[in-house]
């Protein structure tokens, strides 16, 4: 079973997953509708409030895997209907891309935060720690989640950017993988291959989130 320092780190990133998924869906929403489509914020999508956008399966995803050293997990997909964009194909590759957009933001934001806390001495004591540590965890769980919702397989955003960038008929063809885009990456995590994908991105957003905070660190004068 999992070992008391497993379910530490988990109780202290776990407002961390919460939020990330929270403002991942948001995001996605909020970007349709300034494209024209209400559907997300009819069916009160564009909430805050984490239960509106929580997958129970999905939550538990990104908690069991953070054992393996790398989470990955995904919320209650927020509905977007493309017939209300202008440029429907277009329309949904910002739409997907503003999801792992947000996270990465807000994986800058965590580093800068943390930074300053550090600066000022503010991540000791009784409460500072714990702080620290949960905007830390917000970090690597903003990363990951950006990094897992970029893998290019239908109908993950990375998927629908792609298919976004695509020829017309090389992006239809492409999208006729949809319905088994699940099995397909249930095969990747069964054999492994899953990690292996989502790893050098994991890495990538991870030098440029740390190169960007650092910029913006020595902007503020830290």
């Amino acid at each position: 079973m999992f070992s008391s320092d497993y379910i530490q780190q988990l109780v202290i990133a776990l407002p961390a997953i919460l939020l990330a998924l929270t403002f991942h869906e948001v995001a996605h929403g909020w970007v349709a509708e300034k494209l024209g489509d209400p559907t997300a914020r009819l069916m009160g999508r564009l909430s805050l409030n984490p239960i509106v956008h929580l997958d129970p399966m999905g939550t538990l995803a990104f908690a069991i895997s953070m054992a393996a050293g790398i989470g990955f997990g995904w919320a209650k997909p927020v509905p977007v209907d493309p017939r209300h964009f202008r440029n429907p194909r277009r329309g949904m590759r910002w739409v997907a891309l503003a999801g792992p957009a947000t996270n990465f933001l807000l994986a800058i934001v965590s580093i800068v935060v943390l930074n300053a806390m550090r600066e000022f001495g503010l991540h000791r004591g009784f409460i500072g720690e714990p702080a620290a540590l949960m905007i830390r965890a917000s970090f690597i769980v903003n990363t990951a989640l950006a990094a897992f919702n970029l893998i290019p397989i239908l109908p993950f955003d990375g998927g629908r950017i792609l298919m976004g960038v695509l020829p017309s008929r090389l992006a239809w063809h492409y999208a006729q993988s949809e319905p088994y885009g699940f099995f397909i990456a249930l095969g990747l995590l069964m054999i492994g291959a899953l990690h292996w994908i989502m790893r050098p991105i994991f890495d990538i957003l991870i030098t440029v989130e740390i190169i960007m905070a650092g910029n913006l660190l020595r902007m503020l004068g830290f």
